[in-house]
């Protein structure tokens, strides 16, 4: 899961940059090619496009995860451009909280008070380092609310797949539904000619997501998913490191305690799974 939101974050912070020169359908319609591509290459290469491949590609419930997951991206980025990037943000990671709640309810995961305690830390944590203002919060934050919930259930669903299914067939049938959705978006919103760089950071962008996309869905094949889920907060550790390295941002005194809770909080859960 770590080195998943590690992929996810360098994708997000090469789509930034080019989003500033290209509308955002038609560059998520790019990335979606590349990756589409890239995985196709890879599945072929590992043997699994054979007929029952693509009959397990063509499951109810990896059709049903793939399309919450082409909604849940679509809803955050939705949002993401009518709210502050630190709002949507601390949003966006109350993931975590809804699947351990989905895990308590649908799988019958035992969580103890402690559990529930540093998955709360963790969140703390995470409204201390983005500090979201309050003049930020409208409609468009019960959008982010959807698209979380939305993330929160194709975890969930990626759970109830058959273990026989190859993940990379799933990571496969993700970033397709992705790709169809952004084709009609980007048919609605109209073509501009990418530039030869713009179509190389996407083509790298492309890269680390189909990475990020089958590191997620490995990582929330195993295990309990209440004690994986807080380790997505490790996404935000890597963002402000990026942030520094490429931007020079330097967190606040209450960014810097915020910091020291998400890792607190993480590392308390990982000890409680290798003692239970």
């Amino acid at each position: 899961m770590s080195l998943a939101m590690a992929s996810f974050v360098t994708n997000d912070a090469l789509v930034k940059y080019v989003s500033q020169t290209l509308p955002t359908a038609q560059l998520i319609f790019i990335r979606a090619v590349f990756a589409a591509l890239l995985l196709l290459v890879v599945a072929r290469a590992m043997g699994a496009l054979n007929g029952a491949g693509l009959r397990a590609m063509a499951q109810r419930r990896v059709l049903l995860r793939s399309g919450l997951d082409a909604l849940g991206t679509f809803t955050y980025l939705t949002s993401l451009f009518h709210l502050p990037i630190g709002n949507a943000t601390a949003i966006n990671m109350a993931t975590p909280l809804f699947i351990t709640l989905f895990a308590v309810i649908a799988f019958r995961e035992r969580v103890g008070a402690g559990r529930w305690l540093a998955v709360a830390a963790g969140f703390a944590g995470v409204l201390l380092v983005v500090q979201p203002s309050a003049a930020g919060f409208n409609a468009y934050a019960l959008l982010c609310l959807v698209g979380t919930l939305f993330h929160a259930a194709r975890d969930l669903g990626t759970r109830t797949i058959a273990p026989s299914t190859p993940s990379i067939l799933i990571t496969l049938a993700t970033a397709l539904a992705v790709l169809a959705m952004a084709a009609v978006l980007t048919a609605l919103q109209g073509w501009q000619t990418p530039t030869a760089q713009q179509l190389l950071l996407l083509a790298a962008a492309a890269v680390f997501l189909s990475a990020g996309y089958f590191l997620v869905i490995t990582g929330m094949r195993a295990g309990e998913m209440s004690v994986i889920a807080p380790f997505r907060y490790t996404g935000l550790l890597f963002a402000l490191v990026l942030g520094w390295l490429v931007w020079g941002d330097v967190p606040n005194a209450l960014a810097w305690a915020g910091i020291a809770m998400l890792v607190g909080a993480g590392l308390f859960v990982l000890r409680r799974a290798r003692n239970s």
